[in-house]
């Protein structure tokens, strides 16, 4: 009996003492619950990617992004997940957050091809459906492209209906609207039901001069804690990464997380495997030169309403590590 009782002192002394059994920090994500992050987000907790790069993963799914933000800026979460222009204009409102790259994907303007619609400007006299508001990015990236290369004002010469990206996809597919600009992975599953892409977000903004390997979406996070700990914040970047070189080289990595994809058959599966590793940055830092002059675009078309008072890129925006 005393033999053990010392064994298990040494053994409890020897976990006191040791860092490699210290618990990992966690990192709490707040989520969309459906959304195609949750992809990357399971993929680095099963195969602990996380614990590998220091920190302990927890995500927390929820109904909408207001609500991931609210969860953010209140304190419940430490990672969010937004386009670097929402980073933007809350660093020139006073809010220190900063924006880790995490996907390029943009969708596309989808038309029936039995419509006959060529270009944008057989569009007049047209309804299209668009995910998101007024000020989508892709409906504003879209419209200037439609100005500079055809004079011609997809506001005034078409009808808009705003909707949510399922509602826009099932308007599109059954013909309510005539054509749709959704997100790319709505977008993916819009092209394997028969409609075509009369043009990609990215071809419209490499037109306007815009850098069309520029990554939209990425993973928040507060200033404080990328001083205070920067391991840790390095680690998260880490552990994306790594997941993404698994699922860009892993098809088992993919077959596991098939269920989260909601894929109804293997033409969609495979169509939004492809869009996901299609939208996976270079690695690197972001060009700020690039990305200035994107916002300099969506200020001019989107007003404050998009940008609030990031009217020019503020510093501090983009945090990278390494290559």
């Amino acid at each position: 009996m005393k033999l053990k009782r010392l064994v298990a002192i040494a053994a409890a002394s020897l976990t006191l003492l040791s860092p490699a059994v210290e618990a990992a920090e966690t990192l709490r994500a707040a989520v969309l619950q459906s959304g195609t992050v949750n992809w990357e987000l399971d993929t680095i907790r099963h195969y602990g990617l996380d614990e590998k790069n220091g920190f302990r993963l927890e995500v927390a799914g929820m109904a909408g992004n207001p609500a991931t933000r609210i969860a953010f800026q209140g304190g419940e979460a430490d990672i969010v997940v937004a386009d670097w222009i929402w980073v933007a204009r809350q660093r020139a409102a006073g809010r220190d957050y900063v924006f880790i790259p995490y996907s390029r994907s943009v969708g596309d303007l989808l038309v029936d091809p039995d419509k006959g619609f060529d270009d944008l400007t057989d569009l007049k006299g047209a309804k299209i459906g668009i995910a998101g508001g007024p000020v989508d990015k892709s409906w504003l990236i879209m419209r200037a492209y439609a100005q500079q290369k055809y004079g011609f004002d997809l506001l005034a010469e078409t009808e808009q209906v705003f909707g949510a990206p399922p509602l826009i996809m099932k308007a599109a597919l059954s013909g309510e609207v005539d054509a749709g600009i959704n997100f790319w992975h709505f977008a993916a599953k819009m092209k394997t039901k028969g409609l075509t892409s009369l043009v990609s977000v990215s071809e419209a903004a490499e037109a306007l001069g815009l850098d069309p390997q520029m990554p939209l979406l990425g993973y928040v996070v507060k200033g404080d804690m990328l001083r205070d700990k920067p391991d840790l914040v390095a680690g998260l970047a880490a552990a994306s990464r790594a997941a993404k070189e698994k699922l860009a080289n892993d098809p088992t990595a993919w077959e596991r997380i098939r269920p989260l994809m909601r894929a109804k058959a293997d033409a969609e599966f495979e169509a939004l495997k492809e869009g996901f590793i299609a939208g996976i940055p270079a690695p690197g830092a972001v060009d700020r030169q690039a990305a200035a002059k994107v916002l300099e675009v969506m200020s001019e078309l989107g007003g404050a309403e998009l940008v609030g008072e990031a009217t020019s890129l503020p510093e501090g925006v983009f945090v990278s590590f390494g290559n």
